[in-house]
């Protein structure tokens, strides 16, 4: 089956910042901008980035236990290769990016088991990156 690219389109406090951080970090390629947004290829996805005060959930963000972990809510990202996941925390490790739930594997030996790490662009949304050996275990119960 084909997947279809999502659009998201999400607030950022400073657009030069978040600009530099989804360009220069991730190494995403830009696509049309304005004054008070920016188009990127978020993975073969379509995210956007506008211009908009904080909000509520960028200056505190809420919380759900999961696996031991506070993961952050509300978080968007990808899943992607094992390879390719394992590069990307070299990569955000190396720019010096904060963690919000450090890199590791969770959900060790159940269905599910998964490869992910949490952190924040510099606006404050949060972002979660997963990584399967076994995608079959994607939707696993």
């Amino acid at each position: 089956m084909s997947l279809s690219p999502f659009h998201l389109a999400i607030p950022v406090d400073d657009l030069n910042a978040a600009r530099i951080f989804y360009r220069d970090v991730f190494g995403l390629d830009e696509g049309r901008s304005s004054s008070q947004w920016v188009d990127f290829d978020f993975y073969g996805h379509q995210l956007v980035i506008h211009e908009h005060p904080k909000t509520a959930g960028q200056q505190q963000a809420h919380t759900n236990p999961v696996d031991g972990q506070d993961v952050p809510v509300p978080h968007f990202g990808i899943v992607l290769p094992w390879v390719q996941w394992q590069a990307l925390a070299g990569r955000l490790k190396t720019f010096g990016i904060p963690f919000v739930i450090e890199p590791h594997v969770r959900f060790k030996g159940l269905p599910g088991e998964q490869a992910t790490m949490f952190f924040l662009d510099p606006c404050g949304n949060a972002l979660e990156f997963k990584a399967f050996k076994d995608i079959g275990q994607l939707f696993a119960k």
